[in-house]
């Protein structure tokens, strides 16, 4: 908080659990920084200010105990800063132990505290007799294994935090918001000024961007009526060109006399629309420019206020890390790359439990003890890395280690031996699709439960995070290096970035985030095996399916020269699905379906283009289960392609027409002249077919004679005459 703050609607208590959080979160980060580098200064001042200012924080509002044990935490840290003591593991323990005490009492429900405390009086008083022995160096052996245990379970964003059970208040405060804005701004004579926090709820924030975005879509539309206007005054234009020839051509005739008063009336109102569309439309086009770029700085203000830092969702993941990593024996180093990438507060708040999973199951399963990583020659400090980048226009987070990583062949055999898939099915599988396994609920490759692993809880809550966040999350790895957990996930929930694609004549957005790829097929691509239609991906069949039909669509135009494919991938499965065709990516703001609809089949959300047509979210989660139903049943509608007619010629196969008001007669012509190696095309009657003539290039025409609207004589005759 900053002193130019408006913190008038606060109460004492909000602001102090508010000044708390900020100052424990530095408590906590630095003790463990300053457990590989015992003699910092610069983070043994940071840790004497933090404490300090709680301290003084706590005394205003009246909590004596939170005074205590901050004080006797900054006695700690002025001794180490003096050079009288050095901060060992032991002291270090106590002074975590000590940021526990501080965060639970800053939790406290007012009406509780005196009671909850008193209860727990004995506790904290024998914690400040350890910081006191920690300040004068006589804390010389590691704390007992059940306030170690304790502070294991504090870091554990599920768990409340101890040694004291936190009652939260019925009216939790609401925090001050920050926009990500430069900290520093100019006054009118050149002072400079903090920037301010205001005090925001996450609902209004939530609406005001809803309404920002439907702004911008309304600017956006007038950028399309601009260019309207501009086809209009086009034509205007090539009105008054003709105006113009009409009168060279009365002058030619020598009656240009005789309309002179209407060509000049002509003339003069063709010239004034001209103009005046061309005024209006520069007005226009300068109004929507203007509009567009306020509407889009607007909404990307609003936008900003809902991002947050990625490093703020990792203030107890150091901890975490130490403290799970002595309790199973290990050393550890914990690097974190990405801290300042902005993500939607939505997806950062929901993001601690998973990522708490990754580090978790990575320090379990992944990093190795100090004696075997000496044996396989790797540093006895294990590598825990956690980084998080913009990459695509999606957020990627990674959590890697270098440690023994996942061997596929145990999961091949933990898969058979728990009856998921027989030894068969199991034995031609690949790497990739074996380690999807791991993210199947109840899955371990655990032998023997213990208080961390082993009950196949934690990979699969991983993936519902990515998925409900519109995500997608995989592993690679290779044994003996590590492994890699790799999340992909949208940077914001308000904004989707979405592939647009036409299916039965009508716009639909697929999310980026769960496309594998858009493919341009040929016709020579596509192949069949017990009547479905697939196509090869690295050497591996996809099945084919079109997406009118999964969305329970009418047929759409048969696709010309190439099918267009959105590839979708689901656990160990893909498919693609043919559409009409790509119509290009676009950021949209969604907009949740009316919930009278209840759970709309393959859908889920909406969005207005901007040109303010409406368009239909995929859900491409309840499609997959789709395209996978209809895959099984085996009623698919064939997948046709027209190949161009120039480029079929190259190949050496002429296209025919065959025109026909008899369907049996076409069909069998056809099947006739297409055995024979011949491209054909079919008309029902002889005005069908000379449409067809008209617009297409065929080395033969068979006709029939007697047909309705046009006959086969007169069919010919055109044909000759053109």
């Amino acid at each position: 908080m900053t002193g130019g703050e408006d913190l008038s609607g606060f109460s004492l208590l909000e602001l102090f659990r508010a000044e708390a959080e900020t100052h424990l979160g530095t408590l906590e980060t630095s003790l463990v920084a300053l457990e590989a580098d015992p003699k910092n200064p610069a983070r043994l001042e940071e840790l004497m200010r933090a404490a300090h200012s709680i301290k003084g924080a706590a005394r205003i509002v009246g909590l004596d105990v939170a005074v205590k044990v901050a004080h006797a935490m900054e006695d700690c840290f002025v001794a180490a800063q003096k050079g009288k003591i050095v901060l060992a593991v032991p002291a270090i323990d106590a002074l975590l132990s000590g940021t526990d005490v501080l965060k639970s009492v800053s939790q406290l429900d007012p009406a509780e505290a005196p009671q909850v405390l008193a209860s727990r009086a004995e506790e904290i008083q024998a914690l400040v007799t350890r910081l006191q022995q920690a300040s004068r160096g006589e804390l010389v052996e590691s704390l007992a294994s059940a306030p170690r245990a304790a502070a294991v379970a504090a870091a554990r964003p599920s768990t409340p935090v101890p040694p004291l059970a936190a009652v939260p208040s019925a009216q939790p405060p609401v925090p001050p918001v920050h926009a990500p804005a430069p900290p520093e701004t100019a006054r009118a004579g050149g002072e400079a000024v903090e920037d301010q926090a205001v005090r925001v709820s996450a609902t209004s924030l939530t609406r005001m961007l809803a309404f920002a975005g439907e702004t911008l879509v309304e600017a956006r539309r007038l950028s399309a009526q601009a260019a309207a206007l501009e086809a209009l005054k086009r034509s205007s234009g090539r009105l008054v060109t003709a105006v113009e020839r009409l009168a060279d051509r009365l002058a030619s005739n020598g009656e240009a006399a005789k309309h002179a008063e209407a060509l000049g009336l002509l003339r003069s109102q063709a010239a004034r629309l001209r103009d005046k569309l061309s005024e209006q439309g520069a007005a226009i086009e300068t109004t929507a420019r203007r509009g567009e770029d306020l509407a889009d700085r607007l909404y990307g203000e609003i936008l900003a206020s809902r991002m947050r830092p990625f490093g703020d969702a990792l203030g107890g993941f150091p901890r975490l890390v130490r403290d799970v990593a002595r309790e199973l024996g290990k050393k550890t180093r914990f690097r974190v790359e990405g801290r300042e990438v902005l993500v939607d507060r939505d997806i950062l708040e929901r993001a601690e439990a998973p990522l708490n999973h990754l580090l978790r199951n990575a320090l379990d399963h992944g990093l190795e003890v100090p004696g075997l990583r000496a044996a396989a020659g790797k540093p006895v400090d294990g590598l825990l890395h956690l980084s998080a980048r913009h990459r695509g226009g999606m957020l990627e987070v990674v959590v890697e280690d270098d440690g023994r990583g996942v061997d596929p062949e145990r999961v091949r055999t933990r898969v058979v031996e728990r009856g998921m898939i027989s030894a068969d099915i199991a034995g031609g599988l690949s790497k990739a699709e074996l380690l999807e396994f791991l993210f199947l609920p109840g899955f371990s490759t655990r032998d023997q439960v213990t208080q961390l692993s082993g009950r196949g809880v934690g990979l699969d809550v991983v993936q519902r995070y990515a998925q409900d966040m519109g995500g997608s999350v995989r592993v690679e790895s290779e044994v003996g290096k590590g492994a890699r957990f790799i999340l992909v996930l949208p940077i914001t929930r308000s904004v989707l970035r979405a592939a647009l694609v036409e299916i039965s004549g009508e716009p639909f957005a697929f999310p980026l985030t769960r496309i594998e790829r858009l493919l341009r097929l040929e016709a020579g691509a596509l192949q069949s095996a017990e009547g479905r239609q697939h196509y090869l991906h690295e050497g591996q069949p996809v099945g084919l399916v079109l997406a009118s039909e999964v969305l329970s669509l009418p047929p759409g135009k048969p696709a010309s020269e190439h099918v267009h494919v959105v590839q979708l991938v689901s656990g160990n499965d893909r498919y693609g699905l043919a559409v009409e065709r790509f119509l290009g990516e676009q950021d949209l703001v969604v907009r949740p379906l009316d919930t009278r609809l209840g759970k709309v089949a393959n859908l889920s959300a909406a969005a207005v283009l901007e040109d303010g047509d409406p368009v239909l979210i995929v859900d491409t989660d309840d499609l997959v289960r789709s395209v996978d139903l209809l895959l099984h049943q085996g009623r698919m509608r064939t997948i046709r392609v027209t190949a161009r007619k120039d480029e079929a010629q190259r190949r050496g196969r002429k296209r025919v027409l065959v025109v026909d008001d008899s369907r049996t007669v076409r069909e069998v012509e056809r099947g006739l002249l297409t055995s024979r190696g011949y491209l054909v095309d079919v008309a029902v009657d002889g005005s069908d077919g000379w449409n067809a003539v008209r617009g297409g290039d065929y080395a033969l025409v068979i006709t029939d004679v007697d047909m309705p609207r046009m006959n086969g004589i007169e069919l010919t005759r055109r044909i000759k005459q053109d």
